[in-house]
Order: structure tokens, then sequence, then C-alpha cells
């Protein structure tokens, strides 16, 4: 389906995703849309979504996999996983906004292949160097930025808590993140 002469050693759907990437294959996006719809639609009714709000999600969730095809890394994840996880997270920005909480990661049926046990490791050692990363910066920066990335926390919200003003919060974040970048830019 490609002309990538890589592309016949990964799965269809991720040979049908680096086509929509390099060539934007009408064809191959087609495929892709047909073989992951009814399944990320699947999962987002499990997850207690109505019909309406699931097939919104799943039509957002496949053109942003167009859009965004461009991104899109075969050497860093399979297709299922790059969109799985872009569909996890538009589940959960809409719980965010209906303030529900985000269910467990739901199983997808997709196979686990060797390459996914490679993937996971591969974010088990940049999840320790993130928590390292976060473990050197002061207290005071690790705190703001916990509270606003973790935390889920708006700057105001850390505001009223913390008693701190919102120049002195921006400033922690910014200086933080800052030296969370440096830290982390060998992981990119």
């Amino acid at each position: 389906m490609t002309s990538d002469p890589t592309a016949t050693e990964f799965s269809l759907p991720t040979q049908w995703l680096i086509a929509v990437r390099n060539r934007r294959d009408r064809e191959a996006f087609g495929h892709l849309f047909d073989y992951f719809a009814p399944r990320l639609t699947a999962m987002m009714l499990r997850s207690g979504m109505s019909r309406a709000i699931a097939d919104d999600v799943v039509q957002d969730v496949l053109l942003t996999a167009w859009t965004k095809a461009a991104q899109f890394d075969p050497a860093r994840a399979q297709a299922s996983t790059w969109i799985y996880r872009i569909a996890r997270n538009r589940q959960i920005d809409i719980l965010r906004r209906e303030r529900r909480p985000v269910p467990d990661a739901l199983d997808t049926g997709e196979e686990h292949t060797e390459q996914d046990a490679h993937q996971a490791l591969a974010l088990d050692q940049e999840s320790a160097q993130l928590r390292a990363a976060l473990a050197a910066l002061s207290p005071d920066q690790r705190d703001v930025i916990e509270k606003a990335y973790l935390g889920d926390l708006t700057h105001t919200e850390i505001r009223q808590r913390t008693g701190l003003p919102l120049g002195t919060i921006k400033s922690r974040i910014r200086l933080g993140l800052e030296r969370l970048r440096h830290e982390l830019k060998e992981i990119r």
C-alpha cells in the first residue's frame, strides 16, 4: 500500500497511517476510518458516553489523525497506540469539562506485540526521567507545577489554595518548566 520500503515491517493500520502521513492518501485514510471507528465507538460507549457524544468524539479523533498525521512517528508507536492515545485524551477532556471522574484505561482488544513491550519500557524510562527532573526542581517550583499539571488547577485556584500572588505562581511555573525542558532535552 505504501512506497515506504520499511513500511512492511509495521501492522496494516500503521501502514495506512504512514500512507496518510506521506501522501495524504485518502484511500488509506478510509481504511483507517473503517478499522478504528467501530473500535473507538465501542471504547467510548463502554466508558459511559452517550452514543451521540461517542460518535462526535470518534469523528474528532479521526479528523485529528488526518490533520496531525505528519506528527506520527512509526518508530515510536504503532498507529493503534497513537490513535487510542488521541481518543483517550479527548475522553479525558470531555470528562474534565463535565467534572466526572476519569475511568481506568479500557482494554481496546488489540493484540499486544513485542513492540508494545518496548514502547512500555521506553515510557517507563521516560517517566522515571521525568520524576527525577521534577525532584530536582526547587520545592516551590515543583509544588506549583504539580498543582497546575497533575492537580489540574488553574492559576487562580492555585492562588486561592496557596495565597501566593498570581505573578509569583506564573513565574515559578515558567522557571520550573524551563528547567524541566533543559533536564529532559535528551528525551526528545
